[in-house]
């Protein structure tokens, strides 16, 4: 179903905001906003200002409707649809995202205008999106989650799984063929529920996608303890058509954006509620990364180096990466880190040496801790010390 070009502005250019307004700017005027300077002159530039191809592609080779600039007065007037996309970190503290931004924004979009469509991208906690229809005593208030990967976004948003927007009215239906009509795959699904069955469903799904990472993380723990080969049980599991050969490349942990904040909030939201599951995957991510900080002690090394703080090739964000929680246990024990990570350029990260220099890393420690191998670790297998049976994401 086609639909006619809409004005749309979209509020936070992390990797969900940017790879939301390309696909919508393909046949609809958009308007990206952000704080920083830097990712708006990028996009005005057409250079994208996180690491994915797609969306490289996309600004350089297509013709989108789109530009990017910082918040200016009367920026909704005009609008159809605001998508927000700001950060909504999960705060220990409170056991709750920290949805101040989001809140924010909502505030200045109903100041400027009450025709346009908010629909809230941003991660929240079950229940938000009808708390904020009440306290702004406004119906225009949808949820629509992301189920993007951190260097696939664009892709994920061309060639989704499915399409979910919470509500079922027309302005839902309309958002929903929007993000159908600016993607590749034909007959994308597309579910319309309500927003806090659309929330319950994001935290869900990526709970058990952190399930599967922990229990593959907990097999090889046993394994290695054993001194079994991973692998061939693995495989041996894998080949189950309903267990599959995805997502079952053991590592030191799930982490990055999503997983572990986002299986957090769904613990919190279990509050009286009884419960076994979702706690066990908060408390195995932690049980992981104490029994490899063991086994790296085990090895009594000198340095260790550490080789690269993100969570997974082809990404940028190093943002709760589990290397992060190794170190910081190995740190606690007096072991002395350096770090070789380029997107890094201060000398110094959390108190450990940053070298820029590969070589000079390798020359400088005696055992090399990565999440994931690459290209550059090949010839270094006796200083290896990985957990990445597949070398895959």
């Amino acid at each position: 179903m086609s639909t006619n070009c809409k004005n749309i502005v979209v509020v936070g250019l992390g990797y969900v905001g940017i790879s939301n307004a390309i696909l919508l700017s393909q046949k609809n005027n958009v308007v990206a906003i952000d704080l920083d300077e830097n990712k708006i002159n990028l996009i005005n530039k057409k250079i994208s200002p996180i690491h994915d191809e797609a969306v490289s592609d996309y600004l350089k080779n297509k013709k989108l409707n789109i530009s990017a600039q910082k918040v200016a007065l009367n920026i909704y007037k005009n609008s159809d649809f605001v998508l927000i996309a700001t950060p909504t970190n999960y705060d220990d503290m409170t056991n709750y995202f920290d949805t101040k931004t989001v809140e924010n924004v909502i505030a200045k979009i109903l100041a400027e205008t009450t025709k346009a469509t908010i629909i809230i991208k941003s991660t929240v906690p079950v229940g938000f999106t009808e708390l904020m229809r009440k306290k702004f005593n406004t119906e225009n208030i949808i949820f629509s989650p992301e189920f993007l990967r951190e260097g696939m976004a664009l892709h994920d948003n061309l060639y989704p799984s499915r399409i979910i927007v919470g509500d079922t009215n027309s302005a839902a239906n309309e958002f929903a063929n929007l993000l159908s009509d600016g993607a590749q795959k034909k007959d994308v699904p597309k579910l319309l529920i309500s927003s806090t069955e659309a929330e319950a469903a994001k935290l869900f799904a990526n709970s058990y996608l952190a399930m599967r990472v922990a229990f593959f993380n907990e097999l090889d723990s046993y394994a290695f303890e054993k001194s079994l080969n991973s692998k061939s049980i693995i495989n041996t599991l894998s080949l189950d058509p309903r267990i599959g050969d995805h997502y079952n490349n053991p590592s030191f942990g799930y982490g990055g954006y999503c997983l572990p904040k986002d299986t957090k909030q769904l613990l919190a939201n279990y509050k009286n509620i009884p419960q076994k599951i979702i706690q066990a995957i908060v408390d195995s991510n932690s049980t992981r990364k104490d029994f490899i900080s063991n086994e790296i002690i085990k090895l009594k090394p000198q340095v260790v180096g550490v080789h690269r703080l993100i969570m997974k090739e082809g990404s940028d964000n190093i943002r709760e990466s589990s290397m992060q929680g190794i170190m910081k246990r190995l740190q606690k024990k007096g072991i002395e880190l350096i770090i070789y990570e380029p997107l890094i350029k201060e000398k110094t990260f959390f108190g450990s040496k940053l070298i820029v220099n590969f070589n000079a890393f390798v020359n400088n420690c005696d055992l090399i801790l990565t999440n994931r191998m690459s290209k550059e670790l090949e010839n270094l297998d006796k200083m290896i010390f990985t957990r990445d049976i597949y070398q895959s994401n």
